[in-house]
């Protein structure tokens, strides 16, 4: 059988567009790290101006547009778009604030408090012996889990590194050692029920919790009110979450996952390039 590739009449060099809701500082932002990096490197061209390139990669994160599609309706192939997006979100991650540096900004700013969640960020199914890593048994679904810290109006401070998706929030918690990094900057943090157990220390605790109920011993009324409290104060939490998963690209994370923890810190400089409350 014959495969007919010739285009419709009349639709030679016809590219549909669609609307990028950014700010025209965020789209400075990632062009200027990209004219940074070309003079840092000693480039002499590139296939597309900064400007272009910036559009282009904002583009698939925003909209999560096929790097196939991006790069036949700017005359590029699909590996020079994929370079270009690995190389752009390095330069975004590294703008990202550690966490002990994250954390004395909030105290220097007068902060007292901070907000932690975790999330899944789902990926594609992985073959083999890395099958069963990334599936989260609470969710029912294959991913991979990020803690983050906001502040109390919810703006995103902090992402922790790309923990597989069987990981608890608790044990992500541990290994990033966020109570010890909570009691050098001389704060406090509010969390939910997935946290419980983790301050080591009950007589002066950081990280407070509500009050799990158990099967012989309910909660009392006081204890459901200062849930509610605690439920209350976090919810600015979930608007950073908001605010990060607006970017499509994390509807399914298609990429390595060893690139995960890179994509996330650079949305995270994105969101706050967008979003300031």
């Amino acid at each position: 059988m014959r495969k007919n590739t010739s285009l419709a009449e009349g639709t030679e060099g016809l590219v549909y567009q669609c609307r990028l809701p950014l700010s025209s500082a965020t789209l400075d932002l990632v062009s200027g790290l990209v004219r940074a990096h070309l003079k840092k490197i000693r480039s002499r061209w590139r296939k597309l101006p900064p400007g272009r390139i910036a559009l282009i990669v904002l583009a698939v994160l925003r909209h999560d547009q096929r790097l196939s599609d991006m790069a036949g309706g700017n005359g590029v192939s699909a590996s020079t778009v994929r370079r270009w997006l690995l190389e752009v979100i390095g330069l975004l991650a590294a703008q990202a604030p550690r966490l002990d540096r994250a954390l004395k900004k909030i105290a220097r700013k007068g902060g007292v408090v901070v907000l932690l969640d975790g999330t899944l960020v789902r990926t594609r199914r992985r073959a083999g012996n890395e099958n069963r890593a990334n599936y989260s048994g609470k969710h029912k679904a294959h991913g991979l889990l990020f803690l983050a810290l906001t502040d109390e109006r919810g703006n995103l401070v902090w992402i922790s590194a790309a923990r597989p998706g069987r990981s608890s929030e608790i044990t992500t918690a541990r290994h990033n050692r966020i109570t010890t990094r909570l009691r050098e900057a001389g704060l406090g943090a509010l969390a939910d029920l997935g946290f419980v157990g983790l301050d080591d220390d009950p007589d002066a605790p950081v990280i407070v919790t509500g009050r799990r109920a158990t099967r012989g011993h309910p909660l009392t009324d006081a204890q459901k009110e200062a849930n509610r409290l605690v439920s209350r104060e976090r919810a600015a939490n979930e608007h950073g979450f908001a605010d990060l998963k607006n970017w499509r690209i994390l509807t399914k994370v298609r990429m390595n996952a060893r690139h995960a923890t890179t994509l996330l810190r650079a949305l995270l400089v994105l969101t706050n390039a967008e979003v300031h409350r």
